[in-house]
């Protein structure tokens, strides 16, 4: 079995800001060595994740023998780029804290992730997803307890090959038997969740988790284990913290635009949502129409694109993303 040191759990810690104070009871100190105050987080975090527009298939990289000394690190995350935009960050600050860990990415084959976690140069492996469909009991959820124990197998060859330190999840179809193989393997799971309310997933494994690492305060009350609960925020990626003047952010989308015009940035998230993308589609003619300086860029998600920009009239303070 692995162990952790204190100083291992510091590197897996976010970093505090200076404003902080309310507190809350804090876990065993012979498991942790920071506090786990409901407090303000500054989030220091990653490279921008670029996803690969090749159609070909990703081949899985095994995960290499590690190396006895080094700190090892697995983040299990997939699906979306809700979950896996906040692992990479993770990763990326404890490699810049770190430059000898070893971490792999566990997630779903032929997924966002396959290809998304190796360009921002992570070693990648794949095991077979489960998918819990809704409502929770549906036929479609027959087959469940089957391919979660085929998942859990193959997670657990993988974590006895690569000998994890700790596993870290943040959610998508590939977290949740990750971490139960961890936990089979008496390696230790911190879990973070970027949701205001929780999935089931991530509240199961809240029980056996050495904390939960959350982005909004309110959540702390969907858990049971409250002590166990660390405020942080969301990883917010480097790209998004380097500082870019609004007159020259503004000239990248629309050239021609004046210093008193308002832009409107509508975001659905990686795979889009579709009730707001109907919502902006019903109304941004008739808002272009009425404001002759307002502009929008419009981020529809990846499944949404295509449909989004057959339905949309082509206009000078209109950008259309994916």
């Amino acid at each position: 079995m692995a162990t952790i040191s204190h100083h291992h759990l510091h590197q897996l810690a976010f970093i505090p800001s200076s404003s902080s104070s309310s507190s809350s009871s804090s876990p065993s100190p012979s498991l942790l060595s920071f506090s786990t105050k409901h407090r303000s987080f500054k989030i220091l975090c990653c490279l921008s994740i670029k996803e690969s527009t090749n159609d070909h298939q990703i081949t899985p990289q095994e995960p290499s023998t590690p190396t006895k000394d080094n700190l090892r690190v697995v983040l299990a995350a997939g699906g979306t780029g809700g979950h896996i935009i906040p692992a990479v960050a993770i990763a990326d600050e404890l490699r810049l804290s770190n430059p000898n860990i070893e971490i792999l990415f566990i997630g779903a084959p032929n997924s966002m992730e396959s290809t998304s976690i190796s360009s921002a140069g992570y070693s990648f492996t794949s095991i077979p997803p489960v998918r819990l469909f809704r409502p929770l009991f549906s036929l479609e959820n027959v087959s469940l307890p089957i391919h979660l124990v085929h998942s859990i197998i193959h997670s657990f060859k993988l974590l006895k090959k690569f000998d994890p330190h700790i596993v870290i999840g943040t959610g998508g179809y590939v977290s949740f038997p990750t971490c139960l193989a961890a936990l089979f393997k008496r390696t230790k799971i911190v879990i973070h969740e970027q949701n205001s309310v929780p999935g089931i997933a991530n509240y199961v494994l809240s029980y056996f988790s050495q904390l939960v690492f959350l982005s909004f305060n309110s959540t702390i009350e969907c858990f049971p284990k409250k002590h166990n609960c660390v405020v942080t925020g969301n990883p917010v990626r480097v790209s998004l913290r380097k500082f870019v003047s609004k007159a020259v952010a503004r000239l990248e989308f629309f050239p021609v635009v004046g210093e008193e015009a308002k832009v409107i940035l509508v975001l659905g998230g990686s795979l889009g949502a579709n009730a707001i993308n109907i919502a902006l589609l019903n109304v941004y003619s008739q808002m272009l129409l009425e404001h002759k300086d307002w502009y929008i860029i419009w981020q529809t998600g990846v499944e949404s694109y295509n449909e989004m920009e057959s339905l949309v009239k082509n206009h000078s303070n209109l950008v259309l993303i994916p």
